[in-house]
C-alpha cells in the first residue's frame, strides 16, 4: 500500500482535479476549496466526481481527498444531527483505522469512502422524501435509532413526533441555554411527554429520551446562538 501522500502531492492532485471543471448537480465545483478553504455539502459528491477520485493516479491522494471531504461532511452534521454524525463519525474512523493499519489496500479503502458518501447523499435525501426539514430530520433519527421504535410506531407516526419537538422545543430556548440547568430539566419533562401522549412503547421511552434530549441540546445551542 502506498504511503500517506505529502501536501505537496495533494495540491497537485487537487489542482489536476480543479483543471478538470468537474461539473455537479448545479455547475462547476472548485474542488481546491472543497478539499479545504470551504466545506462542501457531501451532495456535490457527484458520480463525475467519484469516478475523478477514483481515477486519481496516486491512489493514497483519492484517500487523503476523500476522507477530508467526509470529516468535513461529518462536522457539519454534528451541529445539527446527532444521530447521523456519530454514525458516519464511526463509520469513517472504521474504515480508515482498517487503512491505517493495513488490514485493507488503498483501493478498497476508496471504494469504502465512496460508499460512505454516498450513504451520507441517501441520508439527507431520506429527509426529504419523508417531507421532514433539517431540524425534523434531526428529531426523527433520535428517534429512530432504536429499529424497535420505528417498528412499534412506524415512520408517518415518529415523523409527527419529530414535527413537535422541533416546535416546543424551540419555544422554550433560552439565550442562556448552555448556562441553564433549569432549561434542561424542562425540555426532559417535556420529551417524556410528547412520548408518552403519541404512545411511544415505554419500555423504549427511557432510551429514546437520553438521544433526543441530546438532539434538542444540541440544535438549542445553535438556536440559542443564532
Amino acid at each position: 500500500m502506498s504511503s500517506l501522500a505529502s501536501p505537496e502531492e495533494i495540491d497537485a492532485a487537487i489542482r489536476q482535479l480543479v483543471s478538470t471543471a468537474i461539473m455537479a448537480n448545479e455547475g462547476i465545483i472548485d474542488v481546491f476549496t472543497a478539499a479545504g478553504l470551504k466545506k462542501p455539502d457531501i451532495s456535490i459528491l457527484s458520480e463525475q466526481f467519484l469516478a475523478e477520485v477514483r481515477g486519481l493516479k496516486h491512489k493514497n491522494v483519492a484517500a487523503e481527498l476523500l476522507a477530508k471531504l467526509l470529516k468535513d461532511e461529518i462536522k457539519l452534521r454534528s451541529v445539527r444531527n446527532l444521530v447521523q454524525s456519530r454514525q458516519f463519525s464511526e463509520m469513517l474512523k472504521s474504515t480508515l483505522n482498517a487503512y491505517h493499519n493495513r488490514a485493507i489496500a488503498t483501493q478498497e479503502v476508496i471504494e469504502e469512502l465512496i460508499n460512505l458518501a454516498k450513504e451520507m447523499d441517501a441520508a439527507t435525501k431520506r429527509g426529504q422524501d419523508l417531507g421532514l426539514n433539517d431540524d425534523e430530520i434531526a428529531f426523527y433519527d433520535a428517534l429512530a435509532a432504536n429499529e424497535s421504535a420505528v417498528q412499534a410506531m412506524g415512520n408517518d407516526e415518529l415523523k409527527v413526533i419529530a414535527a413537535e419537538l422541533v416546535t416546543q422545543v424551540r419555544k422554550s430556548v433560552t439565550i442562556d441555554w448552555s448556562v441553564r440547568e433549569s432549561a434542561r430539566a424542562r425540555i426532559k419533562v417535556m420529551v417524556k411527554r410528547i412520548l408518552k401522549k403519541h404512545g411511544f412503547p415505554p419500555d423504549l421511552q427511557e432510551e429514546a429520551t437520553k438521544t433526543v434530549l441530546a438532539q434538542a441540546e444540541l440544535l438549542s445551542a445553535m438556536w440559542a446562538a443564532a
